[in-house]
């Protein structure tokens, strides 16, 4: 099954980002994943091609008209989304968007992404279509747009075949077969610059030294910037021994200032 994403947007042009360039644009080109583009404008009546309109009760800007939006969900329905597939709206109030649901869209049939404009949409359509509202952030953005490109990149380099290595999806942060961590620091050529080498044990070509070293470097990273990560390592009984034993020394090390 081929992962297909249908988005309701006012500005397809703007996905031209993910379909035409980088990581997802080779995997599109090739195949792996397919991009629709339903402009609600397409679903007017009137002459200007109206798709919003002042809010009931006053107040500043515009809200976006339901019916342009209910038909472009559905047209995206009738020409080929998955029945099953959840129509998610972009939207400060949703819940907050995590690699895990990267992985979810990845394994599934797609998604109809919904990329609210102005003040909002009416809240009529959310009530009958929306199934899903999700949020980059605590931030606000001018359109639901960048938030979807994120969303849509995150699941597609998940895809067999989407990156030039296999691992490398499963070495990235937030991976849960990494603990849900932050990654390690990465190192390449020159081995000195400007002054500054590349750590010994990266040189060593001793596998196990290797794989330890990155590990510890990833957890030293997580607890000084992300300790909620740590956390919920933790919950999860995702941390091993070492990891425990190695957390512990840095705390006594740093004087529990980390």
């Amino acid at each position: 099954m081929t992962l297909r994403f249908d988005v309701v947007t006012l500005f397809p042009a703007i996905f031209d980002a993910v379909t035409a360039h980088g990581v997802t644009g080779r995997a599109h080109a090739r195949g792996l994943w397919q991009l629709h583009a339903w402009n609600p404008r397409d679903r007017t009546t009137d002459v200007h091609r109206t798709v919003d309109d002042r809010p009931y009760g006053g107040g500043p800007g515009m809200v976006m008209l339901p019916d342009p939006l209910v038909q472009s969900v559905d047209a995206a329905r009738a020409g080929g989304a998955a029945a099953d597939a959840p129509v998610i709206l972009l939207s400060p109030a949703g819940r907050r968007f995590e690699q895990a649901m990267a992985a979810d869209l990845a394994q599934g049939p797609g998604a109809i992404v919904v990329c609210g404009r102005y003040e909002g949409v009416d809240q009529r359509f959310v009530d009958a279509r929306v199934t899903h509202e999700w949020s980059l952030g605590d931030f606000v953005l001018s359109g639901g747009e960048i938030a979807a490109l994120a969303i849509i990149d995150a699941a597609v380099r998940l895809l067999p075949g989407a990156l030039n290595h296999g691992l490398s999806a499963t070495q990235d942060s937030f991976d849960p077969s990494q603990s849900g961590l932050l990654d390690c620091p990465h190192y390449t050529r020159p081995e000195v610059y400007e002054g500054r080498s590349v750590p010994a044990t990266l040189l060593s070509g001793h596998h196990v030294q290797i794989a330890r070293w990155r590990r510890e470097q990833s957890l030293r990273l997580t607890l000084q910037r992300r300790p909620d990560l740590i956390a919920a390592a933790r919950l999860a009984n995702s941390l091993s021994t070492a990891d425990e034993k190695y957390l512990a020394s840095l705390t006594q090390t740093s004087g529990n200032t980390l």
